[in-house]
C-alpha cells in the first residue's frame, strides 16, 4: 500500500510517549494517527486565530481610512 504522507522520525520524552499511547488507546487510534489528529486540531485552531487577526487588522485599517475621509479639509 502506497501513501503520499511524509515519513520522519520523532523523538519524544518517554513520559510524553506513554501519555500519547494512553490517549491513542482510549480513542482507538494508533499512536501515529493520534499525533496526526492532535496536530491537525492545532493547525486548524492556529489558522482560525490568524484569520480572526487578519479580519480585525483589515477592520482597523478600514476604520482608519474612514476617519481620514471624514476629516474636514480646507479649501
Amino acid at each position: 500500500m502506497t501513501t503520499n504522507k511524509k515519513a520522519f522520525t520523532l523523538r519524544l520524552k518517554p513520559e510524553n510517549f506513554e501519555k500519547i499511547k494512553y490517549i491513542a488507546d482510549k480513542n482507538k487510534r494508533s499512536i501515529a494517527k493520534q499525533i496526526e489528529y492532535v496536530l491537525e486540531q492545532h493547525i486548524e485552531e492556529f489558522e482560525e486565530k490568524e484569520a480572526e487577526k487578519e479580519k480585525a487588522e483589515a477592520a482597523e485599517e478600514a476604520e482608519a481610512e474612514d476617519k481620514k475621509g471624514d476629516s474636514i479639509t480646507p479649501e
